[in-house]
């Protein structure tokens, strides 16, 4: 059985969850609205503040989709009631960051700026402060869609394993690889 399936997810108040005949889920809470399409096989059960699910057997895909959408619930209603955030640090000389709106100018030693257009689900804002590396800060509902912008932001420059020169998350640790060893 799926352990995490299994378990029900209790709704926090301010948090209303509907589930439309077509088995979409449609989530309200303060910071947002959020939906999500249910595989037909899967049950969805709202009751006294608690969502449940269950499957019709142990197929192994069953299984899977069980603990699938119960996760994808929680993210979501854990977006609707409090939000996400990621933040993204910017390490390298002269790398710099700037945002108009959702519309970020990121400086990354290339010979040109690469403007990135944050979608308009999410908030962004760069900073900077004197002897520190910038940082963008990535907010947002919806758990996926902040993971993949802040996934492709990373992907633009990846920290390299010499000197750690990159964009990484904050608290993410790089393994740095030994040079080489100077001649005799």
């Amino acid at each position: 059985m799926s352990r995490i399936g299994k378990k029900s997810i209790s709704i926090p108040s301010g948090v209303t969850i509907a589930v439309g005949n077509d088995n979409v889920v449609t989530i309200k809470g303060k910071m947002g609205e959020l939906k999500q399409s249910i595989d037909r096989d899967i049950k969805v059960d709202v009751k006294d503040g608690h969502v449940s699910f269950s499957r019709p057997t142990d197929q192994i895909r069953h299984r899977a989709l069980h603990g699938l959408y119960r996760a994808l619930i929680a993210n979501m209603i854990k977006g609707v009631s409090a939000g996400y955030q990621r933040k993204l640090e910017l390490i390298g000389v002269g790398f710099k960051a700037a945002n108009q709106g959702n519309l970020l100018d990121l400086s990354l030693g290339y010979s040109h700026n690469i403007i990135f257009e944050v979608p308009k689900e999410l908030k962004v804002a760069a900073t900077q402060e004197k002897g520190q590396n910038p940082i963008i800060t990535l907010e947002g509902v919806d758990k996926q869609l902040l993971g993949q912008v802040a996934a492709k932001l990373r992907g633009l420059r990846k920290p390299e394993p010499y000197k750690g020169k990159g964009v990484r998350y904050v608290g993410e640790i790089v393994r740095k690889k030994a040079g080489k060893t100077a001649g005799k």
